[in-house]
């Protein structure tokens, strides 16, 4: 007798929210030269709160990927590296190392500051995965560093009809996540859904959350959103949550949503703090090597 339970069926929304905007994100590089798209820019940190950036990196040239991210610093954020494919080794100055293969994180606390580096560990092939930048609020910029290697099959997973949703962060459907976050309350979902499946998500309306598609067609309420796009869903009073439809050829997304912070941002490259005077401690503290 088969004892497997049934797939779970999508919770049931009355005001889903729309589509606020759509971006196409800017193609850029960064590191040694890695190409990728920016997807979530500076000028969106605000609308956006509290995530900080977001890159997509996905190319089977080598060329665009082998020279990776030597040395560099960050302070004041998290940062949380989702490999969709090939493999990158990460170092830092605190002695930490580990290596990220397909469906596996990094979530890493910066804090009061580290210098690491990611480097491709492979040099033919497909590279492709995600950086999202998260702010910390400012009683825990100057905390000490934390770091979580979340390998492929510790991520947890909800199956319903058709969908399969990896819980990097938050929870879905009593489904926890990996990493939990009482000040940003993040969710992090990487949404796997069959041709025209559909999967709902209940999200407090003042969360400000976004949809991106990386493979396939997603219609977001009645927006279609296309590769490689993503979609600011609109923040309207009364919405209680997402809704998704995959298209003809299924779909593969990441929903991303988070508790703003509603604090200054003060951003110099890799430092993100609340004032320009703890910008300038983050760079002088840098160039005096009090970061390692």
């Amino acid at each position: 007798m088969d004892t497997t339970p049934p797939p779970s069926r999508p919770a049931t929304l009355t005001a889903p929210r729309l589509v606020e905007r759509l971006i196409q994100g800017q193609a850029t590089s960064d590191g040694a030269g890695v190409r990728l798209t920016r997807l979530l820019t500076q000028d969106l940190q605000r609308r956006l709160d509290p995530f900080l950036m977001l890159d997509l990196f996905g190319t089977e040239n080598p060329g665009d990927y082998i020279g990776g991210f030597p040395d560099h610093p960050h302070r004041g954020f998290e940062t949380i590296t989702y490999m969709l494919q090939g493999r990158m080794r990460h170092r830092d100055s605190a002695g930490n190392e580990g290596l990220l293969v397909p469906g596996s994180v990094q979530w890493m606390t910066a804090g009061r500051g580290v210098i690491h580096s990611e480097m491709p560990e492979q040099q033919e092939g497909a590279m492709e995965g995600f950086q999202l930048w998260l702010n910390l609020p400012g009683r825990d910029k100057m905390r000490e560093p934390w770091y979580r290697d979340i390998a492929t099959a510790e991520v947890p997973e909800w199956q319903g009809e058709g969908v399969t949703a990896r819980v990097i962060a938050g929870a879905t459907h009593g489904v926890q996540g990996a990493v939990q976050r009482d000040a940003t309350e993040p969710l992090y979902l990487d949404l796997h859904l069959a041709p025209g499946a559909v999967f709902t998500q209940p999200l407090p309306a003042h969360h400000n959350a976004f949809v991106v598609v990386y493979r396939g067609e997603l219609n977001v309420a009645e927006t279609l959103v296309r590769t490689r796009r993503m979609a600011i869903l609109a923040n309207t009073p009364g919405s209680d949550g997402v809704l998704l439809r995959a298209g003809e050829a299924g779909a593969r997304a990441i929903l991303v949503a988070g508790q703003p912070l509603k604090e200054p941002i003060a951003q110099y490259g890799p430092f993100v703090m609340n004032t320009q005077q703890e910008i300038f401690d983050a760079v002088n503290d840098f160039r005096a090597g009090r970061l390692a």
